[in-house]
């Protein structure tokens, strides 16, 4: 009797587990997502040395000075539009003045090289600092306010430079017919146009180091704290945090960077001009960066290197014959570079709400689609 009551106890055995099969395999392109960053930048440190030629893209080969010099200048906009992107896309600020800090660049090395005769790592150095530093004292100022105030007080800022620059302050900045970089105190190696190719590289570095520092603090605890700003400043207030302090050191670091980024603008146009002291530079970053896609990781660099592109090259197809054998009635806004580029702006916005970042997604149901009606379900 006990043994069928033992018997009658126990439990049944529990099958065994099924199989699950074999595990799901990564398709190729998931696989090599994380590569792709490590290999445009490859792509583009073996350019150079390519001799393709794009007719209708650019005047000439791609390893052509003039061609180089385009690249290098789009390069250098593309790491000041991930800048800024830093501060109105991953911190919520809207700021007028960020022009301000890329012509300290702009005019504290040449300043220095060409008034003070200092070797261009020292100048390089002490401008960095000097637009960093500048950066923190105006942004201690500026973040006192908030929203459409903020935005005015940056702009101020920005005027008071832009009028310094142009009256020629101390004589240092040649007014309004700029200040030519005195390429005898440069190394041998970034003067002359066949050198152009070294300027590039140092233009793709910078690019590389501002989307690295931008990465790395939107990954932090900081980044974090910064979207959090962005999206309800208040909830990191009552969460003990300090917004003033996390904006401050956002608007510090991306005045930093933009410096940076002035620092290798003249090395490459050879001098310095009162329009990088202008407001529409700043307006120009914000419609790379809405354009590209805000807060994202590259939709800033995209922006700014296309918007850039466009920028030259429809300069010299507005003066084009093509342009000029148009009716009146094309040839006219066609000939204006800004209002080609507005339209493209207009059509972007439109159509790509989420800016070139967000082409992939909003193309994925349509190549799902494609997919389906070459493929039907059986």
């Amino acid at each position: 009797m006990t043994d069928v009551r033992t018997a009658a106890a126990t439990p049944p055995a529990a099958p065994p587990p099924a199989d699950p099969g074999p595990a799901p395999r990564r398709g190729w392109r998931s696989a090599l997502r994380p590569w792709v960053p490590l290999l445009a930048l490859l792509l583009f440190a073996v350019l150079p040395y390519s001799t393709l030629s794009l007719p209708g893209v650019f005047d000439g080969p791609l390893n052509a000075p003039g061609t180089l010099q385009l690249l290098a200048i789009c390069l250098v906009f593309g790491g000041l539009a991930a800048g800024y992107d830093l501060l109105f896309g991953r911190t919520g600020m809207l700021s007028f003045g960020h022009a301000l800090y890329f012509a300290a660049g702009v005019y504290g090395i040449d300043i220095l090289v060409t008034r003070v005769g200092l070797p261009l790592w020292s100048a390089a150095l002490l401008t960095l600092t000097g637009g960093t530093i500048l950066a923190a004292l105006l942004g201690a100022v500026a973040l006192r306010t908030a929203g459409i105030a903020f935005a005015m007080v940056t702009l101020a800022f920005a005027q008071v430079g832009a009028i310094l620059v142009a009256r020629d302050f101390g004589g240092l900045t040649g007014g309004e017919e700029g200040l030519p970089l005195d390429v005898s105190g440069l190394p041998e190696l970034l003067v002359g146009v066949t050198n152009t190719v070294n300027l590039y590289w140092l233009a793709l570095a910078y690019l590389a180091l501002v989307v690295f520092v931008v990465h790395r603090v939107a990954a932090s605890p900081t980044g974090r704290v910064l979207a959090g700003l962005r999206d309800d400043e208040r909830r990191i207030g009552v969460l003990g945090l300090d917004p003033y302090r996390y904006k401050l050191v956002a608007f510090t670091l991306a005045g930093g960077l933009a410096t940076a980024g002035g620092v290798i603008y003249c090395l490459l146009v050879g001098g310095a001009s009162p329009h990088v002291t202008s407001s529409e530079l700043t307006l120009s970053l914000l419609v790379m960066v809405v354009l590209g896609g805000p807060g994202t990781r590259w939709g800033p660099v995209l922006g700014g290197m296309l918007y850039m592109y466009l920028d030259h090259r429809l300069t010299a197809f507005g003066t084009s014959s093509a342009v000029d054998s148009l009716p009146g009635v094309l040839s006219g806004p066609l000939s204006q570079p800004l209002f080609v580029l507005g339209t493209v702006f207009i059509l972007a916005v439109y159509f790509f709400p989420g800016g070139l970042a967000g082409l992939a997604s909003r193309l994925g149901p349509l190549r799902s689609a494609l997919a389906s009606r070459r493929h039907p379900p059986t």
